[in-house]
């Protein structure tokens, strides 16, 4: 594919660098270095065995597969502004924290606290909506309606026979990116909509073929694209495997008309990064393009420690990684 040149109401590739070097979206994934510093890089199951940390979801050995338990907190300004939106990507972000993982989700519960029973009541509509439209029910959780202010936050519990971790990219692996473009911006928000009015058999046929993905063995590395965006993402796959990376701009599915800044630090609603040995890629293709998705190599994973973007023939270096994100992460 030829260089593409940006477009004159486009920013320099340098600009634009310097721009997701200062973004809140990526900047405030520094937080979990406390995480990372309190409990370290593993612990110890109650049968004795080593659990890594620093994963979408935390991977429990449990016969001949694991079960997978992730959380996830929402944004208060989010609860408060539009809470029913809150109640449904409170459940739809820890589904695809399982599924990032080749995981299948089994239950919710969650944790609500707010003013009063009429504030909660969009939150709680919100959540149910999206617990029906992926068919994982809510099982439990705690409830308070006399709290100073509103709050919500959600754990999942899934399970997977067959892992995808962060934790095993190598160099020379494509860096690919899944996501529906089927969809618009909700409101004024970093939220790239292709869940809430879509068809909730749609939804789950996506969400099921992560475990397909996983069963087969099609990718070496992967994460869910979170609240960092692809950009954010890419530097916390890098982390966890002690590895570089490029990615093309010039590659990467762009909705038109949609500054690169926003789109790369936004959360899609149906969005994974995988890293794939290129005789593989085909297979991942033919995997997800026949349901709607766009499947697209956007880049590479390399030696070292820089995460470097290329646009029109021009690279410039995003980060370097000696310098922790999360400080989940091991470096020789």
């Amino acid at each position: 594919m030829q260089p593409t040149t940006p477009k004159p109401d486009q920013p320099s590739l340098s600009t634009l660098v310097n721009s997701l070097q200062e973004s809140v979206s990526i900047l405030n994934k520094r937080d979990i270095q406390t995480a990372a510093t309190a409990i370290g890089q593993y612990v110890q199951t109650a049968a004795g065995e080593p659990l890594r940390l620093g994963d979408d979801c935390a991977a429990i050995p449990d016969g001949d597969g694991y079960l997978l338990l992730a959380a996830e907190g929402l944004w208060p300004q989010l609860v408060t502004q539009d809470p029913w939106f809150a109640g449904w990507c409170a459940i739809m972000v820890n589904i695809s924290d399982v599924a990032s993982m080749g995981g299948t989700p089994i239950a919710v519960v969650d944790t609500l606290w707010s003013q009063s029973v009429t504030a909660c009541t969009p939150l709680w509509k919100g959540m149910q909506a999206a617990a029906r439209a992926y068919n994982v029910p809510i099982v439990g959780g705690h409830t308070n309606c006399h709290s100073p202010y509103d709050g919500l936050a959600v754990a999942i519990l899934g399970r997977a026979q067959r892992l995808i971790t962060s934790f095993d990219a190598q160099p020379g692996d494509d860096v690919v990116m899944v996501v529906n473009m089927a969809g618009s911006y909700y409101e004024t928000y970093p939220f790239w909509n292709a869940a809430t009015t879509a068809e909730p058999a749609m939804l789950r046929q996506q969400i099921a073929l992560l475990p397909e993905l996983a069963s087969a063995e099609l990718c070496t590395a992967g994460k869910d694209i979170s609240m960092g965006g692809l950009v954010g993402t890419l530097l916390m796959l890098a982390e966890s495997s002690g590895v570089g990376a490029t990615l093309n701009l010039d590659l990467v599915p762009h909705p038109p008309n949609v500054a690169w800044e926003k789109w790369l630090t936004s959360f899609p609603s149906f969005g994974f990064l995988f890293t794939v040995l290129p005789e593989r890629l085909a297979q991942v293709k033919k995997l997800f393009q026949p349901h709607g998705l766009t499947c697209k190599a956007v880049g590479k994973v390399t030696t070292g420690s820089q995460i470097i973007l290329q646009q029109a023939g021009e690279q410039e270096l995003f980060w370097d990684m000696v310098y922790p994100l999360t400080g989940f992460g091991q470096r020789e």
